[in-house]
């Protein structure tokens, strides 16, 4: 495949000849050891094996061959470049070990024979493989009848200034071509049945060395508690919401004395809301987050449950960012692909269940000069789009499998 950036930038077929004067680049990159030709330049792709390149013989003076690791892979298997006269006064071959790397080879004369340059001239150094993330965890699910919103899964990402629970945006990671990396998109929390019975946790999202941890479950009324989370489930009736993860999400709403609604779900950027007397618990709002180039809020909490046997009672609304609102009958679901909290559901006489939380989304930045290759057992919504000055995402939406990074 070719390049498609300008010479200011990287490495561009078309104007290859302008910006290395005398040079006759190939298209096709080397894949095997071969015999190079005066005046021509090489594209070397070493991802399946060490290439051995051979200076043309009989050289005269002023004679140049210049190479690039298309592969980006010559640290793992190397570059060898041999010849029959000298390479820079002495006999030895030339090994090439450093991703990237770019050389011009001149030849001077019987002494020192083939000289090298330090880099191909006018040619931009390939940039390094750093991928900017974004990993939102499953949502859990809000209780059956009048009890807590479910916590939004965990949030972590590197990029812009903020990540989940309020904490600094992390560090991007450098990574490599050619190597397997691990993704899996969590599942929200199952819907509980209409009866006395708390949400269920979302499941995690991972990417490589990040993982964000599912939201936690809503209580359902006067049981044990609110399950903690990448942000925690709301409670009820006197009992505290669950707890949030550190540099993820916030804490569920609190039951508030013997009130019978439940609190609201945490999110990635605030607590979930205590119940009243005569309301439902919102769910904590999301954090918005432009990896894609547009601001989208992901990671709400869902909306506490009400007992409408309470005259004038007002439902738990879903936090920004996918959290479902507690509504007449079963409790509204996160919404899929934002790792948003469920609701908790009515009770109305009879229990209704709460709803399920949102699935979870892993978004990457990268380099445009990289695409990414997806393995079995993942889905993407969007693959390989530029976004930004120089750069592309891709958007992952269900699934577990691999991913790798090569030359796009």
């Amino acid at each position: 495949m070719g390049f498609t950036k300008a010479t200011g930038d990287y490495i561009d077929q078309t104007t290859l000849t302008e910006i290395s004067a005398g040079i006759d680049w190939q298209a096709t990159p080397k894949t095997a050891s071969f015999i190079a030709i005066a005046g021509e330049g090489y594209f070397i792709d070493t991802t399946s094996a060490a290439i051995t390149v051979t200076l043309p013989s009989s050289p005269t003076a002023g004679d140049e061959v210049s190479i690039i690791d298309y592969g980006l892979n010559a640290s793992t298997n190397n570059i060898t470049v041999t010849s029959s006269d000298n390479i820079e006064g002495a006999t030895d071959d030339l090994v090439l070990s450093t991703n990237k790397v770019s050389k011009t080879l001149v030849y001077s004369d019987a002494t020192k024979g083939w000289l090298v340059a330090n880099e191909v001239a006018g040619v931009a150094a390939v940039p390094d493989l750093t991928v900017d993330y974004l990993v939102v965890a499953g949502g859990g699910s809000g209780s059956g009848s009048h009890g807590g919103g479910g916590g939004a899964g965990g949030l972590r990402t590197s990029h812009g200034n903020t990540s989940g629970g309020g904490s600094s945006a992390e560090t991007s990671l450098s990574l490599a071509t050619a190597t397997n990396y691990a993704v899996t998109i969590g599942a929200g929390g199952s819907a509980p049945s209409p009866g006395g019975y708390n949400g269920n946790s979302g499941s995690n999202s991972v990417f490589f060395t990040i993982t964000s941890i599912g939201g936690g479950w809503g209580e359902y009324f006067n049981a044990s508690g609110a399950g903690s989370g990448g942000s925690g489930g709301g409670s009820s009736y006197g009992h505290p919401g669950g707890s949030g993860t550190a540099n993820q999400g916030y804490a569920g709403g609190n039951g508030i004395s013997n009130y019978q609604h439940g609190g609201g779900g945490g999110g990635a950027s605030q607590n979930g809301y205590n119940n009243t007397s005569s309301a439902g618990g919102n769910g904590g709002n999301g954090l918005a987050v432009s990896i894609t180039g547009t601001a989208t809020t992901y990671a709400g909490g869902g909306g506490g449950g009400i007992n409408t046997a309470a005259s004038g009672t007002t439902p738990g609304s879903g936090g920004t960012g996918g959290g479902g609102s507690a509504t007449t009958g079963t409790g509204q679901s996160g919404t899929g692909n934002t790792g948003g909290g469920g609701a908790g559901g009515y009770y109305t006489g009879s229990s209704s269940p709460g709803g399920s939380g949102g699935s979870g989304i892993v978004i990457l930045r990268y380099p445009d000069y990289y695409d990414i290759t997806v393995g079995s057992g993942l889905t993407t919504g969007i693959l390989n789009s530029s976004v930004g000055s120089g750069e592309k995402y891709t958007t992952f939406t269900g699934g577990t499998g691999n991913i790798t990074f090569g030359a796009a």
